[in-house]
């Protein structure tokens, strides 16, 4: 079978194991999107097995599990009707089809270098704030105690850091750079997550507002590892992280 028909089976079959969630009740559903991404994981490295080592290139099963259970559990916060549920599955896929690509020229980048490593790169850094966002938003939906809202927060983070730091060199060599940032980046979300705890604000803006601040210490990472950390870039994505800072503050209802 050619790789891009693995590619497109992969994304069939998770595509309708969402479907077949559906049909689950309770918390059975959470067990089923636990063993989906579970799934995803076994399923990226049979279609990646020839680029996967016992090496750095095993981070790249790390983005297709988070996002099946970020979609996952986006997936139960939605109206319980076909309208709104069929267009997450066909996203659900497409993106599933996406990250196989995408993951497919990093395994391959990790050996040799290729023309499509960066396009592939910047396609890696958009679905790894999407998958953020989605996760966020579950997490915060859930309107858990602070405590524990917390670690699951930095829990989740930090695979996120490490393999969205891990695409701005694509060597097979795990480098303790990507540790200490990974811990430190997820730190700082987990304590983004206690301040915006306090606020009066909504579940919506609170996950923009975590995901801006993955976007902001992710985009530094990787130009710090890149070697590329000037003044200009460190400006450029303090003034984002500041305008959206400011903007949620201007939408947050003080007197409620």
């Amino acid at each position: 079978m050619l790789k891009r028909q693995k590619f497109i089976l992969v994304s069939f079959l998770l595509a309708l194991g969402f479907i077949l969630i559906n049909l689950l009740e309770g918390n059975e559903r959470y067990w089923g999107i636990g063993s989906l991404s579970l799934l995803s994981i076994v399923f990226f490295f049979w279609v990646l097995k020839e680029g996967i080592g016992k090496n750095a290139t095993l981070l790249t099963l790390i983005l297709p599990s988070l996002f099946t259970l970020g979609v996952g559990l986006f997936w139960f916060l939605l109206p319980t009707n076909v309208i709104a549920r069929i267009p997450v599955v066909i996203i659900y896929g497409i993106g599933i089809y996406i990250l196989c690509l995408t993951n497919n020229i990093f395994t391959v980048s990790a050996i040799r270098t290729i023309a499509l490593s960066r396009a592939a790169r910047g396609v890696g850094f958009v679905i790894t704030l999407f998958t953020s966002f989605l996760i966020y938003d579950a997490v915060m939906s859930l309107k858990i105690s602070i405590y524990l809202g917390s670690i699951i927060i930095y829990a989740l983070s930090f695979p996120i850091f490490i393999q969205g730091l891990w695409q701005s060199k694509l060597t097979k060599e795990f480098s303790s750079s990507l540790l200490i940032y990974s811990l430190y980046f997820s730190y700082a979300i987990a304590l983004g997550y206690i301040f915006i705890y306090f606020l009066p604000v909504t579940v919506i803006v609170g996950s923009i507002f975590l995901t801006v601040g993955t976007y902001v210490l992710l985009g530094l990472g990787q130009a710090k590892i890149e070697g590329r950390l000037f003044k200009q870039t460190i400006r450029e994505y303090l003034i984002i992280g500041s305008a959206v800072f400011l903007v949620m503050l201007f939408v947050t209802n003080w007197r409620g």
